[in-house]
This record gives structure tokens, sequence and C-alpha cells, in this order.
């Protein structure tokens, strides 16, 4: 065990023995800037927050609630202690490692559709701001202790976006060059829809009617590249300008 600032919650029963006896090999001060946040982030949202950041980002990487990782907004009409509406919307990026030297070496989650994520929040609504006790919180998981314990996370499904909010056909692709010495892309149609066919434009006077055509470029440069897909639900295009750079 070397989050000792907690160790009330890593009882035995809960994950252990072995995991519940305490290392001396490292102080509490040096484990919370190993493991304090760096691979669940926590935040703390202030509502409303006046005249401060708000968010506190609880463990060592501070800077995630920094713009352009996190942002906030919020309105509400009340004064501290009396009742009211407040609305927040706010958004965040979910790091797989966030360390306290900053964003240089941090690793995003990668988020896909119908993929798990383990999250949870609690909502404290109190006037005494040194109160240690839990008058006006509201938790979405069972325990209190889920900052710590993945297991009394919250699984969510990230779900697609609403058919009726999609577009019927929408033009999306990607490249890879294959032999930068030669000059060689390949392009990747990855368009969503019914498609019945394909023109791309390369930006350099070559066309192809192919899905996934390979390209070679005759010379160096930065080229605008458009597809272009047509399918029983109309047409759609999306150019990349410059984004298939050559040396």
């Amino acid at each position: 065990l070397i989050d000792k600032g907690h160790k009330e919650f890593w009882t035995a029963a809960r994950v252990g023995e072995s995991a519940a006896t305490a290392d001396d090999r490292i102080s509490v001060d040096e484990a919370n800037w190993a493991i304090h946040g760096v691979h669940a982030q926590n935040y703390h949202i202030f509502t409303p927050a006046l005249n401060k950041d708000w968010t506190m980002a609880w463990g060592s990487p501070t800077w995630i609630k920094e713009f352009p990782w996190s942002n906030a907004v919020c309105s509400y009409n009340f004064n501290p202690g009396e009742p009211g509406q407040l609305v927040l919307e706010f958004w965040i990026t979910p790091f797989d490692y966030a360390g306290p030297e900053g964003p240089q070496r941090a690793i995003e989650s990668m988020l896909t559709e119908n993929k798990l994520i383990g999250l949870a929040w609690a909502i404290i609504d109190y006037d005494k701001v040194d109160s240690r006790g839990s008058s006006g919180f509201w938790n979405l998981t069972p325990k209190h202790s889920m900052y710590g314990h993945a297991s009394e996370l919250c699984a969510f499904k990230l779900m697609p976006i609403e058919p009726a909010l999609q577009k019927p056909l929408e033009a999306r692709w990607s490249w890879q060059v294959i032999d930068m010495d030669a000059r060689l892309v390949r392009f990747k149609d990855e368009s969503v829809g019914k498609v019945k066919s394909w023109t791309w434009d390369f930006g350099d006077g070559s066309t192809s009617n192919e899905q996934h055509p390979i390209h070679p470029y005759a010379k160096p440069g930065n080229y605008i590249v458009t597809l272009d897909v047509a399918g029983p639900d109309g047409t759609s295009r999306r150019s990349k300008v410059w984004d298939v750079q050559l040396r």
C-alpha cells in the first residue's frame, strides 16, 4: 500500500492483506507525486466557482483542468447560501497517464463508439465549507471510495450519434505514406452511408475512381486531396488542405 493518505479505505477485506500493508519505502508525499491522479483523474467542481478556478484537480497533475484539456461555463441565479438554479456545462480530457511533469508525456485515453468507460461523480451542496460531513452529498456510486477503486465506478458506454442527427451520406477518408522515398500514399475511404461511387482528386492533376486507391506522387510538396462520394441519398465531399505532405 502506497496510498497511505487513505489507508482507512484500503483494508485487507477490500484489497487483500498484502495490498493493505503500508509500504515504508515511499512516503506519503512521494506517493502523491507517483500515483495521485496520474492514472485516474479526479475533479472537484465548484458550484458555483466564485473567485476561484472552476474545479480543483485533486492530485499531482493539476494542469489537466486548464484549457485546452478541459473547460467549463456556468450560470446561476442565487447568492451563496440561497436556493436557486445552476447550469454547468463542461468537458474534460480523460488520460491513461497524466503525470505531474505536465502534458508532454501524457497519454490520452482512446475513446471509441461502444467502448465502456468508468465514471463517477459526487455532488456536494453545503454552505459550511470547512465541514467534513456528508450533509447534502449525492453520489452516483454506492461507495465514496470509488476514486481509488475502479470496480466501484459506474460503467458508461460511449454511444454513437443518434441516427436522426446523422447525415445520410458523409465523405470521410484517411491516408498513410507507404514509402516516403517513392512518395507512395495509400488512401482509405471511411465514408458513412450508402456509397455507390468514389472520385478522388489527388491534387496533382491525377484522379481515381477506386474506393481505396494507392497513388504515387512525382514531386514533393503539400497537396489538397478531395474525395467525392455519391449514393442513393445524394453526394458528399471531403477535402484535406495540405494534410498530404511529401518530401
